[in-house]
């Protein structure tokens, strides 16, 4: 399992702005998950991932005039599951259609799409607003028959879902081996062994012009980095979601992808984290 550091930022003063500013500048140094209060942010990163002078300079960067104070704790590998019950993961429900649940709960609402899963140390359960919006997108998409690619799969949330609603063919792609394993648990628990999950990153595409629909719910620099190769996989009319950002994100994100014949279709958001439809030209 991945031994991750838990980096506390106390903030003074501290606002919601300024815990989500910091947040996006953190993203782009590596760290993955974040837990915001009036004190401040508490940030997660991979030990092997920590670098303390980009973290150092990511602070610098930091553009208001708040002190800033940094601790520093490791957090061993562990059974997540244990950790996600122990903090009371409540199952969660999307317009009144998908309900996403582990498989330690018993009492859950019921719904047209019922998706299990045990998030061990990938991050993707439905409850950040990431994921959230990312699944109220797919629900509102017919995904019947279309080919789907799912970039930064995680636990497999979203290749799950779209196998569920009809997709004929679903491919899920994990950089991480840990969340790797975890896509492949949560499609055997969910009986869609047919997606496909792919161990690596942008380079196990190789489709080019083939797929409908392409998800990806990473931060904005691999975004930037590999969203051309992401447009090469995607058919002519097909529909690209991107979230993983914030809203002050999206301008340099849409700079990029018209590089490659993909235009806005609509953006949305929560709690200041964006999602962007594009339509590939």
């Amino acid at each position: 399992m991945n031994d991750y550091f838990k980096i506390r930022f106390e903030l003074k003063p501290c606002t919601e702005t300024e815990t989500d500013v910091l947040a996006a500048l953190l993203c782009d140094v590596g760290f993955e998950s974040f837990e915001p209060d009036a004190g401040g942010v508490s940030a997660y990163i991979k030990k092997e991932l920590y670098d303390a002078a980009a973290i150092n300079s990511a602070v610098a960067s930091y553009p208001f005039s708040s002190s800033i104070a940094v601790t520093k704790e490791l957090i061993e590998g562990q059974d997540w599951n244990h950790e996600w019950e122990k903090h009371y993961f409540e199952p969660i429900v999307f317009e009144r259609k998908c309900v996403v649940h582990s498989s330690f709960h018993k009492d859950y609402p019921k719904a047209e799409y019922d998706i299990v899963i045990d998030p061990k140390m990938a991050f993707g359960t439905g409850h950040h607003e990431t994921t959230s919006l990312m699944i109220r997108r797919i629900l509102s998409l017919d995904m019947v028959g279309k080919r789907v690619l799912d970039m930064g799969t995680g636990t497999g949330i979203l290749a799950i879902l779209s196998a569920m609603c009809g997709a004929g063919i679903v491919v899920g792609v994990e950089i991480d081996p840990f969340a790797y394993a975890n896509a492949k648990d949560n499609i055997e628990l969910n009986k869609k062994s047919d997606i496909d999950i792919r161990l690596g990153g942008v380079e196990t595409v190789t489709e080019n012009d083939y797929f409908d629909y392409l998800f990806a719910n990473i931060n904005r620099n691999i975004i930037l980095s590999d969203i051309g190769k992401y447009a090469e996989s995607l058919r002519k009319e097909g529909v690209m979601l991107l979230s993983g950002f914030y809203l002050c994100d999206v301008d340099i994100i849409m700079d990029e992808a018209e590089k490659h014949g993909l235009q806005k279709h609509s953006v949305i958001s929560e709690k200041d984290w964006a999602n962007i439809l594009l339509v590939k030209n």
